[in-house]
């Protein structure tokens, strides 16, 4: 058809271990509501990376659906909640980490507390 644009979200599927801990996660529960849950998580420049689940909110256009993978805003603050982290961002966002990448993504959270405390 012309005049239209035809675009590909980049994205992946979930391993039975995400979807297992994603699982662990929502049962547990958590104090305020969560925006979604993120898998193969790495810290980028104050932001995160991840493969997303169980987006609320809006999204018209698909960008957020499960398996999409997604850079989250600036993060404002990390706080253990129970078992899992949960990453709070400028704009009011919560993302639950439910998995870590296996390249790394652990080491880069860590590197984010440590900066964020002043280590």
């Amino acid at each position: 058809m012309p005049g239209s644009i035809d675009v590909d979200f980049h994205g992946k599927q979930h391993s039975d271990f995400d979807l297992k801990r994603i699982a662990r996660a929502m049962a547990q529960g958590f104090n305020k509501p969560v925006t979604a849950y993120l898998t193969g998580a790495f810290i980028k420049s104050w932001t995160c990376v991840g493969v997303v689940f169980g987006y609320e909110g809006e999204d018209p256009f698909g960008r957020l659906s499960d398996g999409r993978i997604v850079q989250t805003e600036d993060v404002i603050s990390a706080q253990k909640e129970g078992r899992f982290w949960v990453l709070s961002t400028a704009c009011g966002s919560r993302y639950v980490l439910a998995t870590f990448r296996a390249e790394g993504g652990r080491k880069t959270f860590l590197d984010l507390l440590r900066s964020a405390n002043g280590q």
